[in-house]
């Protein structure tokens, strides 16, 4: 058995390559192999969103704050709010961030596939972001 205390793990900022504006990512879990599932805390400031990407095994999100917006490339955008569980399947482009005006954060649990959880793409742009 391990134990981790909250905040053992520092938190760092999203990856402008992968993410616009101001994101913080806070890890929770990232057990060692065999086991496959990552966690994270993410905090969107308002107007801040990922780039799109796709998961191979999918991901969980559970918004615990604030208000946001998702969309799969062949969808509309969504609101999200806390306490919304969203299921994006396996290999679905997607993102998801804050809206323009209001802070969001989930916690996002994606499974690794051969030490991989998420394939990064093109940036969301601002046309699609406020569509």
């Amino acid at each position: 058995m391990e134990i981790r205390r909250n905040g053992s793990r520092p938190s760092r900022k999203g990856p402008a390559e992968n993410f616009t504006g101001s994101v913080r990512i806070d890890p929770l879990f990232d057990p060692p192999d065999p086991a496959r599932a990552y966690g994270a805390l993410v905090t969107f400031e308002p107007g801040a969103r990922t780039a799109w990407h796709t998961h191979p095994l999918g991901q969980t999100l559970i918004v615990t704050s604030g208000c946001g917006w998702t969309q799969c490339v062949d969808g509309s955008k969504e609101e999200i709010r806390p306490g919304d569980v969203i299921w994006c399947p396996p290999g679905r482009k997607h993102w998801h961030g804050a809206t323009a005006t209001t802070a969001m954060s989930h916690i996002a649990i994606v499974e690794k596939l051969n030490g991989k959880a998420v394939d990064w793409m093109e940036q969301v742009s601002e046309e699609q972001y406020l569509a």
